[in-house]
């Protein structure tokens, strides 16, 4: 059984992170005006960017699609050994396509160049080899080269492919800030995620609405209020007039310190112990904003009102903790 040596490894490691970052740190001096070509040439297209690789760039690409996809330029990753098979017709001459290719010499690539500059594509090439045949085909070329692979062998891509993904990175978010794609944008591409959730989610989402409303008008007395924070859930009711409009809320936390008060709950009248100066929400807000404003008034449920200030809706921490909101 093979066994590890601590020291070893640690420092080997070490020294394949180093190299990587001084790979993808030598890339600054050539983000010059072949970087703003290609981006231009990205940016003013009616039709999709296709990033083609194969094998380890293949993967470099795939990730490179999928990042632009989510960020505002449509994208998709096609293989180039699937290409000349018959993937090669998912590309339209209102495409970009995107090569990936440290050698520059991929033959699977290369077979695919006639094709493209048949449907007139401009093409933009990552590759080490600024000599190479793929390179001088493009109509722009990004240097992506290393001095070597981090790998003690010399041959595993490396060093190579974190520099083709950096290079890919830049071009993505030089994208995103040319297109103006901000968080609401984003959040439109990832519905799924936290970050989807947080920036597309609404109060009216959320809320609870109709009978579900805990609810008592001001007259009521404060044993009603008691009932109706039992039988909702929220912790609290709304208290009203008689034309919906709020006038006040009334928490379990106010009800504790009635009783520490002896204050008759059959007589005394919600409009004597509510909190008329409560905070309110709107169901056109973004949840999270009430999540921000729940926090800083250190409360746990809020009342959902229009702007006649009628009761439209409540909610509470839990149901932002349903939501995925927290």
């Amino acid at each position: 059984m093979s066994s590890i040596d601590p020291k070893i490894t640690q420092q080997l490691a070490q020294q394949l992170i180093a190299e990587e970052a001084q790979a993808v740190a030598d890339l600054l001096p050539r983000i010059n005006d072949h970087f703003v070509t290609a981006c231009e040439m990205l940016l003013n297209i009616s039709g999709r960017i296709v990033v083609i690789g194969i094998g380890k760039s293949g993967h470099i690409s795939r990730k490179i699609a999928a990042t632009m996809a989510s960020t505002g330029s449509p994208a998709f990753f096609v293989s180039a050994a699937e290409a000349s098979h018959g993937d090669l017709g998912m590309i339209c001459q209102d495409d970009a396509v995107i090569m990936l290719s440290n050698s520059g010499e991929s033959q699977e690539l290369l077979t695919l160049l006639s094709a493209l500059k048949a449907m007139t594509c401009p093409i933009v090439t990552l590759t080490g080899n600024l000599k190479s045949s793929l390179a001088v085909n493009s109509h722009c070329v990004l240097d992506v080269s290393v001095t070597q692979e981090a790998c003690p062998l010399g041959l595993a891509p490396t060093t190579s492919t974190a520099a083709m993904l950096a290079m890919g990175d830049a071009l993505a978010i030089c994208l995103l800030n040319a297109r103006g794609f901000d968080e609401e944008d984003f959040a439109r591409s990832h519905p799924g995620g936290k970050l989807g959730k947080r920036l597309l989610t609404k109060v009216q989402d959320i809320m609870h609405t109709g009978e579900a409303i805990p609810n008592v008008q001001q007259h009521q007395p404060v044993k009603d209020g008691l009932l109706e924070i039992s039988s909702k859930g929220l912790g609290m009711t709304t208290v009203s007039d008689a034309d919906n409009h709020l006038v006040g809320i009334f928490t379990d936390g106010d009800l504790r310190r009635l009783l520490e008060n002896d204050l008759d709950l059959h007589t005394t009248n919600m409009q004597d112990v509510m909190n008329s100066q409560c905070q309110v929400a709107h169901s056109h807000h973004l949840a999270v904003d009430s999540l921000q404003q729940m926090q800083k008034n250190k409360i746990n449920a809020l009342p959902v009102v229009n702007a006649e200030r009628e009761i439209v809706g409540a909610f509470n921490m839990h149901d932002l903790l349903s939501a995925g909101i927290v």
